[in-house]
């Protein structure tokens, strides 16, 4: 009978760590919808929004964003309360005069955090992405004005192998760049260069005018000049390259990611940003588990002060954490460490703060 204890305490932590967990980020859920909803509610009714497509295309979509985004804090704070309620009860002592250690103890707690990082992992990567473009389209029909487009300036892209563009900056109400510059080189030889005052796109002909140009072609050493006031040409780019919407990442699951990474890796563009979001995808859920262990370590022994105190305690490292998670990205989109380091520092350093409560836990 006593090989079964083990397998019954087990499932008992299994069923409290989930149950609460699921119990209270459902809370947190209709809290936010009511708050939401009562925020949007004039909008709505301003431009006629269907109740179907509040519920389906909004709110359904709304949903799974949310979950995930505060899953790693909820988390923390279910695995301190409920194991807080335990040692209060002196439940943990009983587990502990049972013969279990802590390291065993932990293990219904690691296997739930698991499914909870995994879950979380597969929505932000695969589910998620596409849930918001719906949510967006339906902002952007029902809620916003317009859609929120990046103002790009001094623009560097490759447009092809030895074919690169300038522009000092992008209007994407009007189509027209600034600076025009358009260099073509053959290995490293530059071959050809043009300047244009303006650059602007002709939707009748699918073709870019250059106005004001001044071009010169290296041949054989020599130096040819040609000026105009204007001219077409093809280019390998489309305005709406330069309209992508401020959020457009998050509606890229992980191989649309990648490629788009790649696409503006040989365009030349920054993609700081982008590796930031690559990363803090596979980052963040890491931290559900990392978490879940400080919670317990945190949490197990029976003090003065009960609940209160530990979720006092919890509460300031795991917004700690986050705050630190966004200096760091900070850090990285400023050029100063790498995106990938940036965004598995605060991981690295949670972890050895994990490792350094759990060897100071009475085992």
């Amino acid at each position: 009978m006593k090989r079964f204890r083990p397998f019954l305490i087990d499932l008992y932590i299994v069923k409290k760590f989930l149950g609460t967990f699921f119990f209270a980020l459902s809370l947190i859920i209709c809290i936010a919808v009511i708050f939401d909803f009562s925020e949007k509610i004039d909008d709505f009714l301003e431009k006629q929004a269907p109740l179907k497509a509040i519920i389906v295309d909004y709110y359904l979509n709304f949903i799974p964003y949310f979950a995930v985004l505060f899953s790693s804090l909820f988390v923390f704070i279910s695995v301190l309360f409920f194991t807080s309620k335990m040692a209060g009860n002196s439940e943990i002592i009983a587990i502990f005069s049972s013969g279990v250690s802590l390291r065993r103890l932990l293990y219904p707690y690691f296997v739930s955090s698991v499914i909870i990082a995994s879950l979380s992992y597969y929505l932000t990567n695969y589910v998620i992405p596409h849930n918001t473009y719906s949510r967006l389209l339906f902002e952007d029909v029902y809620y916003h004005s317009s859609p929120v487009y990046y103002s790009e300036t001094n623009i560097h892209r490759q447009l092809q192998p030895g074919q690169f563009i300038y522009m000092e900056g992008f209007s994407t109400l009007s189509d027209i760049g600034r600076r025009f510059s358009i260099e073509q080189y053959r290995g490293d030889t530059l071959v050809s260069k043009i300047n244009a005052d303006i650059v602007r796109w002709d939707s009748a002909k699918n073709k870019w005018t250059m106005l004001n140009y001044y071009r010169r072609d290296f041949i054989s050493g020599k130096e040819k000049v040609t000026t105009g006031l204007m001219c077409d040409t093809t280019l390998n780019m489309h305005p709406r390259d330069f309209k992508q919407r401020e959020n457009i990442i998050e509606t890229m699951d992980k191989p649309r990611l990648d490629r788009y990474i790649e696409n503006q890796k040989l365009q030349g563009s920054p993609i700081e940003w982008l590796l930031i979001e690559k990363h803090k995808r596979m980052a963040y859920p890491f931290s559900t588990i990392i978490l879940t262990v400080i919670a317990v370590c945190v949490s197990s022994r029976k003090v003065r002060g009960g609940i209160g105190m530990h979720m006092g305690l919890g509460l300031m490292i795991s917004f700690s954490y986050i705050l630190f998670m966004q200096f760091a990205a900070q850090f990285a989109i400023g050029g100063s460490i790498s995106p990938q380091i940036a965004v598995w520092i605060p991981n690295l350093l949670y972890a050895a703060i994990a490792l350094f409560l759990f060897y100071k836990t009475p085992q």
